[in-house]
């Protein structure tokens, strides 16, 4: 009976899969919250889409096109990428450094509208200094490990 009672302060970690406790809540809750306003703002959402379908498709006014579909191939490149480079490097976090300036730099560079060399040395420090930082805080501080 006391054995019984001596379990309940017993705990297993299934190293394999904890990393994955918390995103796995976050995404529910996302998917939650995309459904309520979805369900909530129905009659606003549905022609809001069309509009943007037709933008995407045949281009309209205030639409850019290249910051768009840049912006997305960027960030499938940077996923992608960070998989590649966090697996030479694993639990290092030096996949989210290596791909994360090269990221940050080359959207940078798609969204400044005038590419003086002035503008051009701010993107280039701030894509080497945030992602270092950010690496710095989390990997090392909080000891969260990063891909």
């Amino acid at each position: 009976m006391e054995n019984q009672f001596l379990s309940l302060f017993e705990v297993s970690i299934a190293f394999e899969e904890s990393h994955l406790f918390f995103p796995r809540i976050v995404s529910w809750v996302l998917v939650g919250l995309l459904a309520i306003i979805l369900l909530s703002k129905s009659k606003k959402v549905a022609p809001a889409l069309r509009r943007a379908g037709q933008a995407v498709m045949h281009g309209s006014d205030g639409f850019d096109r290249k910051r768009f579909f840049g912006t997305i191939l960027l960030i499938i490149i940077y996923f992608y990428m960070m998989a590649v480079v966090g697996g030479v490097f694993p639990n290092t976090g030096y996949g989210f450094l290596f791909v994360s300036i090269p990221f940050i730099f080359l959207l940078a560079l798609l969204y400044v509208d005038e590419k003086t060399k002035k503008n051009v040395l701010v993107i280039a420090l701030t894509s080497v200094v945030a992602p270092a930082l950010a690496w710095y805080v989390l990997s090392e501080l909080f000891r969260i490990t990063l891909p």
